[in-house]
């Protein structure tokens, strides 16, 4: 099962390069989500019930194999995508015309060749597929490098200078974060030389205690910077705001949801070696240090902001930041963190989406020229609302739920300035984001001769809608399946097979 969900959007990705036919190639898009999401559905359901997957053992010495942890991420990117290709769907199938000066998303295409947008998507999921199944780390990395490769072409969509810019900031940076990640594993292979683990995760974890201690310590500081740079942790950011700004809205959302997810989960996996090795003090303090960093450089940031899409990747920037203090401050606060990331994946996916649309009516992302857009597009602004109040933490919803278990288990622990902080800085975010969606829903906005009212196309805005209900659900009860993957989730981040 393992393995067909990798090779069916593999597949369907070659098969978009060769089908000429353009609605065509949207159907094998969307019935290949479809079928990508059901047959996650079917593997999550088998594990629940039975306890494995693919090898008869819980993560045994496999190449592909999934734990809780990893069953986690590939629902979340499923269900992403699956929301995601409903939207590229309606988006592809929109009316193409030239653009004005920033009209570079919604209905605006730039004679951009369709093939190689569907089929790097699919490219894309077959690569975030096995990250999240990898039980190898060198495999993880190479799976890791995939996914650059094929987003690249992704954010290039438009064929603009500045989405070039953005695409070579994105490749370049990554590149350097992903060697770094390289020789990460290379330090981590000559940890466990003695051991014979090899860069096998469930070597490492069974021979954790005879581990080199200083060479780990070597590996999860390489591993933590050249992932940490994909993931979009403060200070190795800098590609992140050019390339969600710069990318179709639905690329966004699925860099934004899924592929920072990724990246996490790379930090995740060396950092549950290092806890069953007895360094989780260790890597816990760079964990609090740079996600209290990411929050505070999102804040600050964000308060400057002229472009809404980049307002929403300071906010990808503040979440990451958010999953990792989590992770660092364990105990109770790894569950919240898990349950932030599924939470923020879906939100922000969500916000993503109804950027696009609003960019449709706009045509501009420039936040000052957008007012009153609750006239021209009513339920635009409904779900561009809701989205806010719901990537901001308010009750109910998942995040406002994952962003007070983690507050409560530094207040347990005693950091109590790390909790004065993390209040603080989560008010200036607040307080930022609150004057920009205001202002741009309800703001006064001066009518042109002969402006219409924006025909709202509910193919791009239905996936947003139910991904809010979802986030709002989990804000309200979390049924007990989701608490058990989001418990296994956290006890394999422990260190725990």
């Amino acid at each position: 099962m393992i393995l067909s969900l990798m090779v069916l959007p593999l597949a369907a990705g070659i098969m978009a390069f060769i089908i000429r036919s353009d609605p065509a190639r949207r159907t094998l898009l969307l019935w290949t989500a479809r079928a990508h999401f059901l047959l996650t559905a079917l593997i999550i359901y088998v594990y629940l019930h039975f306890g494995f997957v693919f090898s008869g053992e819980p993560a045994a010495a496999v190449w592909f194999d999934y734990d809780p942890l990893g069953l986690l991420f590939i629902g979340i990117t499923s269900l992403l995508f699956l929301g995601a290709s409903q939207y590229a769907v309606t988006y592809l199938a929109a009316e193409k015309r030239d653009p004005g000066e920033d009209a570079d998303d919604g209905f605006i295409f730039n004679n951009a060749p369709e093939a190689v947008f569907t089929g790097c998507l699919l490219l894309f999921l077959s690569a975030m597929t096995a990250v999240t199944a990898s039980r190898h780390m060198g495999l993880l990395w190479a799976s890791v490098e995939a996914t650059t490769l094929l987003s690249a072409p992704l954010i290039y969509f438009h064929r603009h200078k500045r989405s070039l810019e953005a695409t070579w900031k994105y490749l370049l940076i990554c590149s350097v974060g992903i060697a770094l990640a390289l020789m990460g594993n290379l330090f981590l292979g000559a940890a466990g030389l003695k051991t014979g683990a090899g860069l096998d995760l469930a070597g490492l974890l069974s021979n954790s205690g005879a581990l080199d201690k200083p060479l780990l310590k070597a590996a999860f500081l390489f591993l933590f910077v050249g992932y940490g740079t994909k993931m979009g942790l403060s200070p190795f950011h800098t590609w992140l705001p050019d390339a969600h700004s710069e990318a179709p809205a639905v690329v966004s959302a699925l860099l934004s949801g899924a592929l920072l997810n990724c990246a996490f989960l790379g930090i995740l996996r060396v950092n549950a070696v290092c806890s069953s090795a007895g360094l989780a003090d260790f890597t816990g303090g760079i964990l609090i240090l740079f996600g209290l960093f990411s929050i505070v450089t999102a804040a600050l940031f964000m308060l400057g902001q002229r472009d809404y899409k980049r307002l929403l990747a300071y906010s990808s920037i503040e979440h990451m930041g958010i999953l990792a203090l989590g992770i660092g401050l364990g105990g109770g606060a790894v569950f919240g963190a898990m349950l932030g990331a599924l939470s923020h994946s879906l939100t922000k996916a969500g916000l993503f989406f109804t950027s696009g649309v609003v960019l449709a009516a706009e045509k501009t992302k420039r936040i000052a020229d957008v007012r009153g857009l609750w006239r021209r597009a009513p339920r635009t602004a409904v779900l561009w609302l809701a989205g806010f109040f719901l990537i901001t933490g308010t009750p109910p919803s998942g995040i406002f739920l994952a962003k007070f278990i983690i507050l409560k288990e530094a207040v347990a622990l005693k950091h109590y300035w790390l909790a004065g902080s993390y209040l603080l800085f989560l008010a200036i975010l607040f307080a930022g984001m609150a004057s920009v969606f205001i202002s741009m829903t309800f703001g006064e906005h001066e009518a042109k001769p002969g402006e219409k009212p924006f025909a709202e196309p509910s193919g791009m805005l239905v996936p947003a809608a139910v991904f809010f209900a979802c986030v709002i659900f989990a804000g309200l009860y979390i049924p007990g399946w989701l608490a058990g993957l989001l418990q296994g989730a956290a006890a394999n981040i422990s260190g725990k097979l």
